[in-house]
């Protein structure tokens, strides 16, 4: 058998991967689905992914369980768009929380940065996406989080070296975001707009609000 070579590997391994944290409970929803509720005519997992491929992630991975129905016709039509395709894993024990989620996702990684993003942020866009890429890299930084309007960091809007990201999780023993990120010192970027991209919609006020912003339903 051929063995490629080494500029065909090099070429085959994507420059950012998309980890997708897809599981939790959602109990200040009732326990509903969350990633598979939809905004303006979308389940929110899927304009998710679709957002991470539009920002030209060459591979995603959602941390979570298997969905069918609306969001696996989503991401089939995602996945298409997406050289390494979309893997769905599932972290031990199930529903243990972002930080085992966050390392069960980076094992499948095989890029140099990693978005890593919630499954419920409806106006996140590739344009943000790809933003914070480009300006932890031109700032040197190990990584670049959207910060909300009141500056604080939204922990699962971000993008990280996975040189840096990785060491972190392994030594890592705790259950915060905050945590295990803050000390990557990350770049901050302030997120602006009328549909913010870092808003999750993790309750019933919340998703009203992201829904009114498609008075008819859809994008």
């Amino acid at each position: 058998m051929a063995r490629s070579s080494a500029r065909e590997q090099k070429a085959a391994q994507p420059a950012l991967t998309a980890i997708i944290l897809a599981g939790g409970g959602a109990t200040r929803l009732d326990g509903a689905d969350k990633p598979a509720l939809e905004v303006g005519g979308e389940p929110m997992l899927v304009s998710v992914a679709r957002a991470a491929a539009s920002a030209g992630a060459g591979q995603l991975i959602v941390v979570g369980p298997e969905r069918g129905g609306a969001v696996a016709r989503g991401l089939a039509e995602v996945a298409a768009l997406v050289a390494g395709g979309i893997v769905t894993v599932r972290e031990a024990p199930p529903g243990a929380g972002p930080v085992p989620a966050a390392r069960c996702g980076l094992a499948e990684n095989r890029a140099p940065w990693v978005a890593l993003l919630a499954a419920d942020l409806p106006f996140l866009t590739g344009v943000w996406v790809a933003g914070l890429r480009s300006a932890a890299s031109a700032a040197g930084r190990d990584g670049a989080v959207l910060a909300d309007a009141d500056g604080r960091p939204q922990w699962l809007a971000g993008c990280w070296r996975a040189s840096a990201l990785g060491p972190a999780l392994a030594r890592y023993s705790g259950q915060s975001l905050g945590g295990l990120l803050g000390p990557l010192d990350p770049l901050l970027v302030p997120a602006q707009d009328t549909r913010p991209p870092w808003l999750d919609c993790d309750d019933p006020r919340s998703l009203a609000a992201a829904r009114a912003a498609y008075p008819d339903g859809e994008r």
